[in-house]
């Protein structure tokens, strides 16, 4: 399973443990450089840059393998100047980067030989970071957790490979070993996984949340405009369906008028973000848990490792198949 992935991060697998917001950790990323695979975090998690300072330094002391942070690269983060300076100064093996110009990141890592994924959901967008010098690419799709994108993997991926020259990783509806050889078969260099590791052991959210994880399905995923403005996938739990998902008239006029839409966004994602902060680390009756449409395969809290080894389990299983078909 030799892809840009394997080959660059010196991992086994072509395998990212996705960015998740309030659910990705410490523990979590130096289990995954143990399986075989590599980790990356929202620096965001860290509520203080101080705190994420901390955080960077023990990664680089104490994580056996390639891991990555997620960088949110617009106006919203109001810590992105410091974030950047730590990850010069720490240098993690990659950075992710979301819902913004990554122009300033490049300029920044790349002279440190850090290398940086853009998330994106076009080829638009896709074209505009190559040009920036972007290493690689993560392709959203409308499978994926959290902001999805609207194109699925099946189309996107082609789409990207047809328009750029560097790698693409797709992101989004990867649950199984063989959803992995669909997704390789496509052209993409690997996988970024979020969803199925909500769950596991090393997560440090709610008892509650993990058990939604388990319990729920693809068919109670719904996305909603009420957390930041921007669609959200998360799992419809009776509070969801007591808010609803559409913003309300005045949310929606905020968001339209071109004065007031930046700070409009500001105070949703704000809010939103308290919401999610609450219910993913205490129980609550106002559960808002953000998930993708791939916690359809995982039915048992398990371990990292438990997980991956599964996924590649899976993965050979279905590869032997399909020879075995094709002899």
């Amino acid at each position: 399973m030799k892809t840009w992935i394997t080959e660059t991060f010196k991992t086994k697998y072509p395998i990212i443990m996705a960015p998740m917001f309030l659910v990705s950790n410490i523990e979590m990323l130096k289990a995954a450089a143990q399986a075989g695979i590599t980790g990356c975090a929202p620096a965001l998690n860290w509520r203080a840059p101080e705190e994420f300072e901390v955080a960077m330094k023990d990664l680089k002391e104490n994580c056996d393998g390639a891991f990555g942070i997620n960088l949110i690269v617009n106006k919203s983060n109001i810590h992105l100047e410091r974030q950047l300076e730590i990850c010069q100064k720490y240098n993690p093996d990659y950075v992710i980067t979301s819902l913004g110009s990554p122009e300033k990141t490049i300029k920044m890592l790349k002279p440190h030989g850090v290398k940086v994924i853009c998330d994106v959901v076009d080829t638009e967008y896709a074209k505009k970071v190559e040009k920036l010098g972007a290493d690689a690419v993560i392709a959203v799709n409308s499978g994926a957790g959290g902001h999805a994108g609207p194109i699925p993997a099946s189309l996107l991926v082609p789409m990207l490979l047809k328009e750029c020259s560097i790698p693409v990783i797709s992101a989004g509806g990867v649950g199984t070993g063989a959803g992995l050889l669909s997704t390789l078969a496509l052209g993409s260099e690997g996988v970024s996984v979020g969803s199925p590791f909500i769950a596991c052991h090393e997560s440090g959210v709610s008892e509650e949340y993990k058990d939604a994880i388990v319990k729920y399905g693809a068919d109670d995923i719904v996305m909603t405009s009420k957390l930041s403005g921007t669609p959200c996938t998360v799992i419809n739990t009776p509070y969801v369906q007591k808010i609803g998902t559409e913003q309300n008239f005045v949310e929606g006029f905020l968001n339209q008028n071109k004065k007031l839409k930046k700070y409009a966004k500001m105070l949703t994602y704000y809010k939103g973000t308290k919401l999610l902060e609450k219910a993913a680390f205490s129980a609550t009756y106002k559960t808002i848990w953000c998930a993708g449409p791939s916690i359809e395969f995982v039915t048992k809290r398990e371990s990292v490792k438990e997980i991956v080894d599964t996924l590649i389990s899976q993965y050979e299983e279905a590869l032997k198949s399909l020879n075995e078909r094709h002899l």
